[in-house]
């Protein structure tokens, strides 16, 4: 099973593996969101969208539409 960012519960981690999807957003990849960095779930906004991260030391919110095309690996 194929987990994305979106599956995330809040405080938990994970390593970016790839992206389902070419139309990544460039903002995204100049924030840090690139594969094998590490990113963690701090917040969900009311109504599930958007989702708050911490990826390698920077704080960003994507959409959820967007996070489901971030691939992951969990980290225990």
């Amino acid at each position: 099973m194929k987990l994305t960012i979106a599956d995330l519960k809040r405080g938990q981690r994970g390593i970016i593996k790839e992206f389902t999807d070419d139309t990544i957003p460039l903002k995204l990849l100049e924030m840090g969101c690139l594969p094998g960095n590490d990113v963690e779930l701090v917040q969900i906004a009311p109504f599930k969208d958007p989702l708050y991260l911490n990826i390698n030391g920077s704080h960003l919110a994507i959409r959820k539409e967007t996070a489901l095309k971030v691939e992951i690996e969990l980290v225990e």
